[in-house]
C-alpha cells in the first residue's frame, strides 16, 4: 500500500494443558509459554507497532501469593522491551532454580499456565502506556479478576456506555477498551454472586463454594449477557483469575481469529500463520473461530467452542485478505495472486495489448503477491495469443516446407516485460530538517530502476494493493517514476475505491482524505451538481435522531451520480503532479472482482458502504457531515 494506514491489533492467547515440570522436562525450559507467546507476537507485528502487553496467571496458586501478572511497553523496539522487562525477574536465578518449576511457580512472577499477549495499532487517542492492553479489572475475590484484550471497534459507545450508568456503575472514562471491560466484568460479578447464592443455602462454606463457582461459572451465558448490545467488530480475549479464559468474536466474523488444540497447549492468534510457525503445525490442524462464537477454555482444561449469539452474514473483512494480514497464509497468498489476475483483461485492453511497448511493475513491498497473479493472467493470455496466430500460420501454409521456422519462433518469443522498478528506499530520518524541506524528503522514500523504460515510448504499469488518500502516489510515486520518461503511466489497485470510512478497527474514519470522495466532490462541484451535497448533509442530519436499526446510509446515492470510470478518471486527475509530461491513468479492481478473488471474505463496506451492523450506516452518516461541517475527527 502507497499511504500507509494503522488497523486493527493483533491478540494471542496460550493455555498450558501440563504441569510446567512437563514442558521443563520435553522441552527443556520452564518458560515454554512465555517463548512461545513471544514468537506469536513476532510472527504478528504488522498488526501494531505502537505497543505491546502481556499478562499470564497461575492456576492453583495459594492464597496470599501473587497469581497475575502484567507488563506492557510502548517503547520504539516494544517487543524486545516487553520481553526484557519479564526476563529480568529471572535474571539472577541459578541453573538449579530454573529447572525447579514448583519452586519458579511459587516465587517468580510470569510463570502461569494461562498467557495473554496483545500488539497494540492505535486507531485514535495517545500512544501512552495506559492505553496499552492488556486491561485489568481487578477484585479481592480470584473469580471476579478479569483480564482483557482485543482487536475491536465499537460503534455504539454511548449506547454502552449509557447502559452502564443505568446499571449503578460509574465509569472512569469513554472509551470502547473501559466500557467493554466494565460491561463485561459487571456480568462476571453477576454470575459469580448468582452462583454463590445457589449454593450457600445448601450448607457449603465460602472456601467450598469458591471451589464450586470454578468449576459451575458458564462463561457461555455470562458472555450471551455481557455482549447483547454490541455493534462492532470485535475478536476479545479474557482471562479470569481462577483460571478460566475465553476468546470472543463478533456475529459478523468481521475480526479475524484462529485457535489450534491438542493435549498440551490451547493457542489462539489473530493470524493463522503465526500459530502454524510457533507451533509446526499444519494449515488444516487450524481452525477459526465461527462468528457469534467464544472459545471457551475452563480452569480445568476442557476447551469448547460455543455460539453467545446469533451469528448473522458473514462479512470477514476483506482489507485483512488484500492487505493487512501477512502473506504467509497459504489461502490470503492465493487470494491476493487472484486479485491480480482479476484484473488481466481490463489493463490489457488499456495498454491496447501491446507487449512490446508497456512494461509491468509493482510498488512494494504488498502488492508483490497480487502483481505475481497479474503476470500469470497476462502470460495465460499472451500464450493464447501466441497459440491463435501459429495456428492461423498453420492453416495458411499449402504444405509443411511453407511454415517459418523463424516466425514460429519469434511468436514464442514474445512475453511480458516485467521489471522492478520502484525501489522502496530505507526509512528517511525526516526530523534532522526542518518543515520547509521534510516534505522533499519524505517524497523520496521511494526510488526508481533507471535505463529500463525507453523515452517517451513505453507505457509504465504500477500495480499497487489499494489506494486510500493517494497523496504518496501524488508527492512521491508518480512524480519519481516520471523521471524514466515514460509515455503513459497506469496506476492499478488491485482493491476497489475507498469510498466510506472503516469503523471496526481500521484508521480510515475521515471521509474528505479518501482520494475517491474527494474525487466525487470535484465531480459534483465541476458538472452543477453541489447542490447534491446540501441535500445528502441534510438527509444525514435528519437520520440523526432514529434509532441505529432504521439508518440509511444516506452518501451512496451521491456517488451513484457518476460511473465508477468517471471516479477513476478523476483520481488520476488528482494524483498527476503539475508539470509532468505523461499522461496518468488509475484502473481499479471492481467489487465484483474482488468478491471472485475472496468469496468467503465479503466484508467490502469502504468499497461498497454496506456495512455489517447498524451502526456502520450511521458512521457514514456522521463522517458526511463532518465533511461540510468542516470538522476533522473521527466519525465514532
Amino acid at each position: 500500500m502507497s499511504d500507509p494506514i494503522k488497523h486493527e491489533c493483533g491478540v494471542a492467547v496460550i493455555r498450558l494443558l501440563k504441569p510446567l515440570s512437563y514442558y521443563q522436562q520435553k522441552y527443556g525450559s520452564a518458560l515454554y509459554g512465555l517463548s512461545k507467546l513471544r514468537l506469536l507476537l513476532q510472527k504478528q507485528r504488522n498488526r501494531g507497532q505502537d505497543g505491546a502487553g502481556l499478562a499470564t496467571v497461575k492456576i492453583g496458586a495459594e492464597p496470599g501469593k501473587p497469581y497475575i501478572s502484567i507488563k506492557k511497553s510502548n517503547a520504539t523496539n516494544y517487543l524486545d522491551d516487553l520481553f526484557e522487562q519479564v526476563h529480568l525477574h529471572f535474571k539472577d536465578v541459578s541453573p538449579a532454580q530454573l529447572q525447579d518449576t514448583a519452586w519458579l511457580k511459587d516465587n517468580l512472577p510470569y510463570t502461569g499456565e494461562l498467557l495473554l499477549g496483545h500488539l497494540r495499532y492505535g486507531t485514535h487517542g495517545n500512544n501512552t502506556i495506559e492505553t496499552c492492553h492488556p486491561f485489568h479489572r481487578q477484585n479481592n475475590w480470584i473469580n471476579r479478576n478479569l483480564i482483557l484484550a482485543g482487536n475491536f471497534n465499537m460503534t455504539n459507545v454511548d449506547e454502552l456506555f449509557d447502559e452502564l450508568v443505568s446499571l449503578g456503575q460509574y465509569p472512569k472514562e469513554k472509551s470502547d477498551t473501559v466500557t467493554v471491560l466494565e460491561k463485561i466484568g459487571h456480568f462476571l460479578d453477576d454470575e459469580v454472586q448468582r452462583l454463590f447464592t445457589w449454593f450457600k443455602p445448601d450448607g457449603y462454606n465460602n472456601i467450598e463454594i469458591n471451589e464450586l463457582i470454578f468449576s459451575h461459572l458458564d462463561i457461555q451465558r455470562l458472555l450471551r449477557r455481557a455482549c447483547k448490545k454490541f455493534d462492532g467488530g470485535y475478536v476479545m480475549a479474557g482471562l479470569i483469575g481462577h483460571g478460566d479464559a475465553f476468546v470472543v468474536r463478533d456475529p459478523n466474523g468481521i475480526r479475524p481469529a484462529f485457535y489450534y488444540h491438542d493435549e498440551e497447549v490451547v493457542v489462539m492468534a489473530s493470524e493463522r500463520p503465526a500459530i502454524q510457525t510457533a507451533f509446526d503445525v499444519h494449515y488444516k490442524k487450524v481452525k477459526e473461530i465461527e462468528p457469534g462464537h467464544a472459545l471457551i477454555i475452563k480452569r480445568d482444561g476442557r476447551v469448547e467452542e460455543k455460539p453467545f449469539t446469533e451469528p448473522n452474514e458473514r462479512k470477514a473483512c476483506s482489507f485483512e485478505r488484500i492487505y493487512f494480514s501477512r502473506g504467509t497464509d497459504r489461502d490470503i497468498y492465493l487470494e491476493r495472486k487472484k486479485l491480480g489476475e482479476q484484473l488481466t483483461e481490463i489493463l490489457l485492453e488499456a495498454v491496447d495489448y501491446d507487449f512490446k511497448r508497456t512494461v509491468f511493475s509493482y510498488i512494494p513491498n504488498t502488492a508483490e503477491a497480487a502483481f505475481f497473479g497479474l503476470i500469470e493472467g497476462i502470460e495465460k493470455k499472451l500464450n493464447s495469443i501466441k497459440t491463435h496466430k501459429i495456428l492461423k500460420q498453420i492453416s495458411e501454409a499449402k504444405k509443411s516446407e511453407d511454415i517459418k521456422t523463424e516466425k514460429i519462433e519469434r511468436i514464442l518469443e514474445q512475453r511480458p516485460r516485467i521489471e522492478k522498478l520502484v525501489v522502496k528506499d530505507e526509512k528517511l530520518r525526516t526530523f534532522i530538517t526542518d518543515n520547509a524541506h521534510r516534505g522533499e524528503l519524505v517524497s523520496h522514500v521511494y526510488d526508481v530502476t533507471y535505463g529500463i523504460v525507453e523515452n517517451e515510448r513505453d507505457t509504465l504499469v504500477l500495480l499497487d494493493d489499494s489506494i486510500v488518500r493517494g497523496t504518496t502516489l501524488r508527492d512521491s510515486i508518480v512524480r519519481i517514476v516520471t523521471r524514466l520518461r515514460p509515455r503513459h503511466i497506469i496506476i492499478v489497485s488491485s482493491a476497489p475505491q475507498i469510498r466510506y470510512p472503516d469503523c471496526y478497527g481500521i484508521d480510515m474514519s475521515i471521509m474528505q482524505e479518501f482520494v475517491a470522495f474527494q474525487a466525487l466532490i470535484q465531480l459534483l462541484r465541476a458538472h452543477g451538481k453541489e447542490h447534491l451535497i446540501q441535500e445528502t448533509y441534510e438527509r444525514c442530519k435528519a437520520q440523526e435522531c432514529k434509532p441505529k436499526e432504521e439508518v440509511t446510509n444516506e452518501v451512496i446515492p451521491l456517488y451513484d451520480t457518476f460511473t465508477y470510470e468517471e471516479i477513476s478518471n478523476k483520481i488520476a486527475d488528482i494524483i498527476t503532479p503539475k508539470g509532468i509530461k505523461p499522461k496518468v491513468e488509475v484502473i481499479y479492481q471492481t467489487i465484483e472482482g474482488l468478491h471472485a478473488a475472496c468469496p468467503n471474505h465479503r466484508g467490502d463496506w469502504y468499497f461498497s458502504g454496506r456495512y455489517p451492523t447498524p451502526g456502520g450506516n450511521r458512521v457514514a452518516n456522521r463522517a458526511f457531515i463532518n465533511f461540510v461541517e468542516n470538522r476533522k475527527e473521527r466519525a465514532y
